[in-house]
């Protein structure tokens, strides 16, 4: 399968927490999104590898998905190594996506700056054609951005997700072991499980669009360099409200 954009997560609900909003704006246009989970969410306080699994099913049916795998790689243990650098290759020349998408270059969990690391080290070893991944041939997709996580950073792009920003809430919701947990009931409290983790998030899609003069925005930071721009037709066809 060939995809628009290839999303990567340290951990499922990653993706729908800090893309989600861009994600369902691009299916429901038509394009084809993926994404892979690099490990279970194992070592998360609260649910199981059982729980987590049919939450990140429930959200690819919101996010409209063409794809989604989870390569298993080890929560709390994610190592730059060759044998993880080849899983990720395999599925970028599977998928020969466009547009990568990957987590934060730095941030509160040791986990969110490793995985960037090796998504972005396998991204460019994908394009070695000596390298060996289940017999694919080599691809660099064309761009690659990260999104915001936990820390913030200075964007060089707020994408629009006004329209989406319920889907988008619908399915970090999926996550229902995970946020806006009104008791902890038999398992303990959490830094997001607590309803205003969730208000914490409104909040940020908030400021975020009201800078770019939107209602929800999503942060982006294009990787290694000034973004290329090719056409005004972004600027010509849009109004920022602001």
């Amino acid at each position: 399968m060939k995809l628009d954009v290839l999303v990567f997560a340290a951990h499922p609900d990653d993706a729908e927490l800090n893309i989600g909003g861009a994600i369902c704006s691009l299916t429901d246009r038509g394009k084809k999104v993926g994404v892979i989970d690099l490990t279970q969410g194992e070592m998360g306080t609260r649910g199981t590898i059982e729980t987590r699994k049919k939450e990140a099913e429930h959200a690819s049916e919101i996010l409209g998905l063409s794809y989604r795998q989870n390569l298993n790689l080890g929560d709390s243990m994610l190592e730059n190594t060759r044998a993880n650098q080849i899983k990720i290759i395999a599925e970028i020349r599977k998928t020969q996506p466009v547009v990568c998408i990957t987590g934060a270059p730095h941030d509160r969990h040791p986990d969110h700056g490793k995985s960037t690391q090796l998504v972005l080290d396998s991204l460019f070893y994908s394009g070695l054609r000596k390298i060996e991944a289940d017999g694919l041939k080599e691809w660099r997709p064309n761009h690659i951005l990260h999104y915001m996580q936990d820390r913030p950073f200075d964007p060089d792009f707020i994408f629009d997700i006004s329209e989406t920003w319920e889907s988008k809430k619908k399915a970090v919701l999926a996550f229902d072991t995970q946020f806006n947990v009104k008791s902890a009931g038999q398992e303990p409290e959490t830094y997001i499980s607590t309803p205003s983790y969730f208000k914490q998030l409104e909040a940020r899609a908030r400021y975020f669009g009201h800078l770019a003069g939107f209602e929800f925005g999503e942060p982006l930071k294009y990787y290694n360099g000034p973004a290329p721009l090719s056409s005004f037709d972004e600027f010509l066809n849009n109004k920022a409200n602001r």
